[in-house]
């Protein structure tokens, strides 16, 4: 039966067979790039290069498999390429084997690249190969992540360059002085006589030169006479009163720095009082302190007072002077000239004059003490007429530096830095100086010329113990040490007391490169504490969590460093460090709010 429904319809049985077979004679297709691999598994930057070493069999089937075998390698991102020679196989029993190192400058489009190895036979001239496969996806550049001044599109303008200081801006001008408005036995009324309006004068005198108010206090007093009373309404009132006076003879003092209070049934003011008075003799004086210092309370202080020969002619000369309202000031000068000085130099530089009435030291504090870049430059590009000093040229070139932070146009920015060198050059020509030595090598790290400018740090951190000084400079060479592969001399540069974020943050990756992940946390979680909006901190703790395996941890660390910086953002989907967590539908989902948020 089976015969005569083949007969009358072969195709079936040509469908019936064909699977059996291609069973019988068909073989599966051999995966010639099975063996192949990369050494280490993932890419690393490391010392300004990438390097790496591809090597695998290809297996011999027969005597015509495979025909004109030949193996390449490809390194491309959406922006570039890069196609190796052809690897050179050498020929065994039963497979060709092949193993290359390669060395590769780095270059920015290669974070994001993947690394393919492609197997091609049959026809020599075949453009497509027959086989390929992905070695690795991306390269490690976490020593890349180290802050060197440059400037991120979504970060604070980092501030760069060292002024030479006068030090008149760390310079502790503060000044404190006491005023007393006096009242009559019993009342809070100020009389306008002729003691209390010379003490208006002189607090108005006193702010004047003293302009930045540190702290106010008015304290209400009261004497120990029956006619003050027996409460501390009295004192409260007088402060209050004092406080009014004040405003109505326009003494302005933000309302945060005026502290209002009184004393009552206290001695500390009569003990103050006591001490500058000379009518009785050093014996006298030590019996009332005796009484004073005992710590007892006030009615009984006050009965031992009264018992020590003179308490009445001490009481009428000072109780007199506690009907009062102190008034206690904390003030310091605003830093810089005084008016007639400012009127001085705005002359010189508005004039084509080779000398100046002030000296050097005046023109420094001016120039220190102003804030805006573009008068900076004014005073010191004036001052490196004026003077023979390495002062204006140095501090200029950092009015320069700190201007080029501040624009996008390259050529501009180049232009202020070749402005900024050639300061640098004059500065250097005066005189042998560890700022001149800072400033070129900080430019040289932004131009990326990353080992002249630590010869420059070098150099620099010889000439001086400054510890202001070597606190800034050797944690720009320890982030140059990271960027180096000299992690572990790296954790030595940070040996002192920081509080900008970004220092922790360099400081816990040179700890993190070494692989003491310890201290790696301490300062990255510092970093975070300093500033929880600078987002790298976070990404520091991200990248130990992921090394140890804390899935969970690495995501919400990472969470918080990419809503934070857009360049982490970018950096997260293509870090190597993160390829496991790539997999998760977790990772993606901490992405997707800040996608969202950029769209609206």
């Amino acid at each position: 039966m089976l015969d005569q429904l083949f007969k009358k319809k072969p195709v079936l049985l040509l469908f019936i067979l064909f699977p059996l077979l291609c069973g019988s004679i068909m073989m599966p297709e051999t995966d010639f790039l099975e063996d192949s691999q990369v050494i280490p598994g993932k890419l690393e930057f490391i010392r300004d290069s990438v390097r790496f070493e591809v090597t695998g069999t290809i297996p011999i089937e027969s005597v015509l498999s495979p025909k004109n075998p030949k193996v390449n390698i490809l390194f491309k991102s959406s922006e570039n390429s890069l196609l190796f020679e052809e690897l050179e196989l050498t020929k065994n029993v039963s497979y060709y084997s092949y193993s290359k190192e390669f060395v590769l400058a780095y270059e920015p489009w290669m974070e994001g690249a993947f690394l393919e190895v492609q197997f091609f036979q049959g026809k020599k001239a075949q453009e497509e190969p027959y086989q390929k496969k992905v070695l690795a996806r991306g390269v490690i550049t976490t020593p890349l992540l180290a802050k060197v001044g440059k400037v991120n599109f979504d970060e604070p303008i980092p501030q760069v360059g060292l002024f030479i200081s006068t030090g008149v801006m760390d310079t502790d001008l503060s000044r404190s002085k006491e005023f007393l408005i006096k009242f009559d036995a019993g009342s809070s009324s100020i009389k306008m006589n002729s003691a209390n309006a010379q003490v208006i004068a002189d607090l108005k005198n006193f702010l004047t030169e003293n302009s930045s108010v540190l702290s106010f206090k008015i304290t209400g007093v009261q004497s120990p006479e029956n006619a003050e009373g027996s409460s501390s309404k009295l004192g409260m009132d007088r402060a209050e009163a004092v406080n009014k006076l004040l405003k109505e003879s326009n003494i302005t003092i933000r309302d945060s720095l005026i502290e209002v209070t009184s004393r009552w049934n206290d001695w500390f003011d009569f003990r103050l009082l006591l001490r500058e008075y000379e009518k009785i003799s050093t014996q006298r004086k030590d019996q009332f302190y005796a009484v004073l210092l005992d710590e007892a309370d006030y009615q009984t202080q006050a009965q031992g007072l009264r018992k020590i020969t003179g308490f009445n002619q001490v009481a009428g000369d000072l109780f007199p002077s506690l009907r009062a309202a102190k008034i206690e000031v904390v003030a310091k000068p605003l830093p810089g000239l005084n008016q007639a000085q400012s009127l001085v130099l705005q002359k010189a530089l508005e004039q084509s004059t080779a000398s100046s009435e002030l000296d050097m030291a005046d023109w420094a504090i001016a120039g220190e003490t102003t804030p805006r870049l573009e008068d900076k430059a004014k005073i010191y590009s004036k001052m490196t007429e004026l003077f023979r000093s390495v002062i204006p040229y140095n501090n200029l070139a950092v009015v320069k530096m700190r201007l080029a932070q501040r624009t996008l146009d390259q050529e501009t920015k180049d232009l202020l830095w070749k402005e900024a060198n050639d300061l640098l050059y004059q500065a250097a020509k005066i005189d042998t100086n560890p700022y001149v030595l800072h400033n070129q090598g900080q430019i040289m790290v932004l131009q990326g010329k990353t080992w002249e400018a630590y010869k420059k740090l070098s150099d620099a951190s010889v000439l001086t113990r400054n510890e202001d000084f070597l606190k800034y400079n050797e944690s720009l060479r320890g982030a140059l040490d990271i960027l180096r592969g000299d992690y572990k001399l790296a954790t030595l540069r940070f040996d002192y007391d920081y509080t900008e974020p970004k220092e922790f943050f360099n400081k816990g990756l040179a700890y993190y490169l070494s692989k003491d992940f310890s201290n790696a946390s301490l300062s990255f979680e510092e970093s975070v504490m300093a500033g929880r909006n600078y987002g790298y901190g976070f990404y520091g703790l991200a990248l130990i969590a992921a090394q140890s395996g804390q899935a969970e941890v690495a995501l919400l660390q990472l969470d918080r460093a990419i809503h934070a910086s857009e360049l982490l953002y970018q950096k997260a989907l293509v870090d190597p460090i993160f390829e496991e967590l790539r997999s998760s539908e977790e990772f993606f989902q901490i992405f997707r709010p800040a996608t969202s948020e950029k769209e609206d």
